[in-house]
């Protein structure tokens, strides 16, 4: 058996203190990869310091901070240094791995990478050389892999190697009124990546058709891997009685007592109009909306704010926030729900959905972009505009035992279908299409 090519990816959204949609799927990504055979390699953007003995702790340092790049003042010394610099390709360094620096509490942002490497800034230094250039930033690495999988469509290509990005949606051009993305700047990002990049990657049919009618560009450099999710095995094997105790004694919520939203809280998601449609049910069961607070998220929360002086104070008793959980109490609060709703207006996979179906708990979603294809007939699918269409699946999965049942069995085998197995293969076929391929 020959060798499997090396195979590296970016850690842009794995460096992120608070976990995102697109970490979740690097983080799958290289474990993937790595049960496949390849050698996997990060290139994160973290700065290091000069002093090679230092770089391993400075480089954990970064990580474990919440460091922003400062852009340097239009035609100060500063400026003029960078604009210069940026004509050339930065090369990455070797991130050393010693030992002596205590790493286990990244292990949820750190894939097990054969080789870490990282370039100070690099994603703030591309999207400033786009600006300025309108180009992607190409930049090196000693002894290049034979894939770069850009996890994220920034503006970066990696010499010396095929270039794969995945892009995971459209949003801000479809839903422009929903994100604060410079859409200008976005449609000439997008339109750049898909005329220079080896391979377009993406995570539904859904998301597929739009980048082909968005940005038209031969079938054969267009892929849909769908993407799989990995949830914890214990937690899919933990009895009733132990997740019960769980969310009682960590949430005080009741077990199976209460309907779960859980993803960011902005207008894509549609918080808006599911807290109104709940807020028309006359039920006990509570409504818990898990996740951070995004742009718009005032606006989405609007009938949760607490005036003395209005009647509906009495609802929101039945209504909790939690604010950013870390991934394995999250998945007990996932486990012990009723149903997950996540009637979200565009999603270009929605995992969510996939992670809810895995764990075996009934699900509300939409009938719009990806969702459907995700969830199949193992879900409630609603129109995420029509609020009284939303409050109707929600009474049915409150009331109606058989329906949950039946959900809550038809689940798991509807999320086989995105199994780790089926995932490999589609990336195998991927990158043996990308590598067969003349280098663009």
């Amino acid at each position: 058996m020959t060798d499997r090519p090396r195979i590296m990816i970016d850690g842009f959204n794995l460096a992120l203190p608070r976990g995102t949609g697109v970490s979740t799927y690097g983080f799958s990504l290289a474990a993937n990869l790595a049960d496949m055979g390849h050698k996997v390699e990060g290139l994160y953007g973290l700065r290091m310091g000069f002093n090679p003995k230092l770089r391993e702790v400075m480089f954990f340092e970064s990580l474990g901070s919440q460091h922003e790049t400062r852009a340097p003042r239009p035609f100060g010394w500063a400026w003029t240094k960078e604009v210069a610099a940026l004509a050339l390709a930065p090369k990455a360094k070797l991130v050393p791995r010693t030992g002596r620096v205590e790493t286990a509490v990244f292990s949820h942002r750190l894939p097990a990478f054969d080789r870490l490497l990282s370039i100070p800034d690099v994603f703030d230094r591309g999207a400033r050389h786009f600006r300025r250039f309108r180009r992607l930033m190409t930049v090196r690495v000693p002894d290049p892999p034979a894939v770069m999988h850009w996890t994220y469509p920034v503006p970066l290509r990696l010499a010396g190697a095929r270039n794969v990005y995945t892009l995971h949606d459209l949003v801000p051009l479809k839903l422009p009124y929903a994100t604060l993305d410079n859409k200008r700047a976005y449609w000439r990002l997008m339109r750049e990546v898909v005329r220079t990049a080896d391979q377009i990657v993406t995570v539904s049919e859904a998301s597929r058709a739009d980048i082909a009618a968005l940005f038209p560009l031969p079938e054969e450099r267009l892929t849909n891997t769908f993407q799989s999710v990995r949830v914890p095995t214990y937690l899919r094997d933990l009895g009733d009685a132990e997740i019960a105790a769980g969310v009682r004694g960590v949430f005080n919520l009741p077990y199976q007592g209460y309907f779960l939203f859980f993803g960011a809280v902005e207008p894509k998601k549609n918080v808006g109009r599911l807290i109104e449609a709940y807020l028309s049910l006359s039920t006990d069961t509570q409504l818990v909306i898990a996740g951070t607070r995004a742009w718009h998220a005032d606006e989405e929360l609007r009938l949760l704010e607490r005036d003395e002086t209005q009647p509906l104070r009495a609802t929101f008793r039945r209504v909790r926030r939690v604010g950013y959980l870390p991934r394995s109490l999250l998945m007990r609060l996932v486990r012990g729900a009723r149903a997950v709703t996540f009637p979200s207006l565009y999603e270009g996979f929605g995992l969510p959905v996939l992670e809810a179906m895995q764990l075996g708990v009934p699900v509300l979603t939409s009938r719009t972009s990806s969702l459907p294809e995700v969830a199949g007939d193992a879900a409630v699918l609603v129109d995420p505009y029509d609020i009284r269409d939303i409050a109707n699946g929600l009474r049915a999965l409150d009331t109606d035992a058989g329906l949950r049942a039946r959900l809550a069995a038809a689940g798991p085998a509807r999320a086989a279908r995105y199994s780790d197995a089926a995932y490999q293969e589609r990336l195998a076929a991927l990158y043996d299409k990308v590598l067969g391929m003349k280098r663009r």
